[in-house]
């Protein structure tokens, strides 16, 4: 079982940190395929390519088939762009489950689809954190979970780790380093036990399910700060797409509402389940980001589909 590390020389957000991880000791060539080239160190694997971040799909069953490893995860190096230009280090788990077949998604990924999001993604952010105060990078930059959004398409656990917001940000060295520490430490490749594994022995731990609110998800990041709490989809207001034709604000059932957000909700539950097995998975509501009857709707689907809600009390 190897992990997969995805760079592109195209972004210097990406190629940054990992040329600072290949810096460090242990790794080797590996097999190059596709025009992606590989280094190898333990159970961890680097590709770097040439293209756009997101557009080298099923990379997992690529490297299983030219190789004959199993792919256990994938973690993805990128930028960041926000429009407030902040600098910021940030993670999150990706797919486009909101989206109809036939729509083209503006940054990869395959509609209808959400990969099984990385587990470590919670624990990452806490190292994370720590990393980034340890070297001084706090309060300069934030650092922050995003919703679930972008591709590429993948089959197994994913996570993206971003640096944001502007070129000059992209660039810096200090930052580059650091994720390459959160990369290093986070997959164990010191020497140290990697951090943010799932096993059985965690099964009484809750996963947060975070439906609603905007890109930063705050009210969802409030609770994901508490100790046993793990990461799985986040859904923000626009991957929840919601028609009411009736413009009725009370006692709309849900199939009178139109719009993806069922899809979505549905496809992001399955893919966090499958990524935790035998773990709770908790939807978290932000329940000011919606309207009555929006909320009605949702909490109304999700008892339909036996998806529990959880309050902030239930997470502790």
């Amino acid at each position: 079982m190897v992990a997969l590390v995805v760079a592109t020389t195209t972004d210097p957000a990406s190629i940054g940190p990992s040329s600072a991880l290949l810096a460090m000791p242990g790794w080797q060539p590996g097999p190059s395929f596709q025009g992606i080239r590989s280094f190898v160190n333990g159970e961890v694997r680097v590709l770097e390519h040439d293209k756009s971040i997101v557009e080298e799909d099923q990379l997992d069953k690529r490297w299983e088939e030219a190789t004959s490893e199993t792919v256990d995860e994938l973690v993805f190096l990128s930028k960041h762009t926000a429009v407030s230009n902040r600098p910021a280090l940030t993670l999150h788990p990706i797919g486009v489950p909101h989206l109809r077949e036939g729509e083209v998604p503006p940054q990869g990924g395959k509609p209808g689809w959400a990969a099984p999001p990385s587990p470590r993604i919670g624990p990452w952010l806490k190292l994370l954190k720590k990393i980034a105060e340890t070297n001084g990078l706090v309060p300069e930059f934030e650092v922050t979970l995003e919703a679930t959004h972008h591709g590429p398409e993948t089959n197994k656990p994913t996570m993206f780790v971003e640096i944001g917001s502007t070129e000059e940000y992209w660039r810096r060295q200090d930052a580059a380093h650091v994720i390459a520490l959160l990369v290093w430490e986070g997959l164990g490749l010191g020497g140290g036990t990697p951090i943010g594994n799932w096993s059985s022995k965690n099964d009484k731990d809750k996963v947060l399910l975070g439906i609603g609110g905007g890109h930063y998800v705050p009210r969802h990041m409030d609770i994901l700060q508490k100790d046993g709490v793990w990461v799985g989809h986040l859904l923000s207001g626009y991957s929840l797409p919601m028609e009411d034709p009736t413009h009725s604000k009370v006692g709309t059932n849900t199939q009178d509402i139109g719009g993806t957000w069922r899809e979505a909700i549905k496809v992001a539950f399955e893919a966090t389940k499958a990524a935790f097995p035998g773990g709770e998975i908790l939807a978290h509501l932000d329940q000011k980001s919606f309207k009555s009857w929006q909320k009605n709707a949702i909490t109304q689907y999700l008892a339909e589909q036996k998806i529990k809600i959880g309050k902030p009390a239930d997470f502790c």
